[in-house]
């Protein structure tokens, strides 16, 4: 191995183990803490909503834990859940030990939850992303605005009751030289596809079948032109 490689190999960090982390989370976070998981790698925290500025900062300043950076702040949708559907998902990373760990908060669609942006001025960003999508609130976020979404757009495109063809439509307009806006109009209805393969043939009858299978019971003569190509159970047999 060359020096060079031997340099960039010792100053890279090493993956640090997560053993104990539960344990020292779990002894600083106290009543806060509702559980502690370990999975595929990576420990989850879910605490209560309003003691998620006292465990942020626990997480971020006790020595052995030292989670000083915030990467992500995501949203989930549990329609099942009842009331509080919504969990709110922050990804921190520790600079020092080279490790990483989720923070959950569950939450509605009116209670708020407290916002990160003094401890990360970075999550205000990322609390109007979620904001935007899901619909929760962040108290403390002094420019809670959409963000991803169109100016007046309506409803949060990720929840799981949004509609999958939303409410209105835009396009630009050449006459009034805008972009305008119209309710939803399908040319159809929602049409439930097998993906089967053309070369194989549909197993049911098609609109129009009915005809040739009248026809070949009173024995008529083919029209002329290419025969009609087998079904590959036809083939097959």
């Amino acid at each position: 191995m060359s020096a060079v490689a031997t340099a960039s190999a010792t100053a890279w960090p090493r993956l640090s183990s997560d053993e104990g982390v539960i344990e020292a989370a779990t002894a600083v976070l106290g009543g806060a803490l509702v559980e502690a998981t370990h999975f595929v790698g990576e420990v989850a925290l879910h605490v209560r909503r309003e003691s998620l500025i006292e465990a942020m900062v626990a997480l971020r300043d006790t020595p052995g834990l030292e989670y000083q950076q915030l990467m992500e702040i995501a949203g989930v949708d549990y329609p099942d859940r009842g009331a509080e559907r919504f969990e709110v998902v922050y990804c921190l990373l520790s600079l020092t030990r080279n490790r990483r760990i989720r923070v959950h908060v569950r939450t509605d669609e009116l209670t708020a939850v407290p916002s990160v942006t003094a401890m990360w001025p970075v999550a205000g960003w990322l609390e109007r992303e979620v904001f935007d999508l899901y619909g929760v609130l962040f108290a403390g976020n002094e420019d809670l605005r959409r963000i991803l979404t169109d100016y007046g757009f309506k409803g949060h495109p990720l929840r799981k009751d949004f509609p999958l063809t939303g409410y209105v439509e835009a396009w630009y307009s050449e006459e009034e030289k805008r972009v305008v806006y119209r309710p939803v109009s399908l040319a159809q209805d929602f049409r439930s596809f097998d993906f089967m393969s053309p070369w194989e043939g549909a197993e049911y009858v098609l609109p129009g079948d009915e005809k040739a299978a009248a026809a070949a019971e009173v024995k008529a003569p083919q029209a002329p032109g290419a025969p009609t190509p087998l079904k590959a159970d036809e083939v097959k047999k």
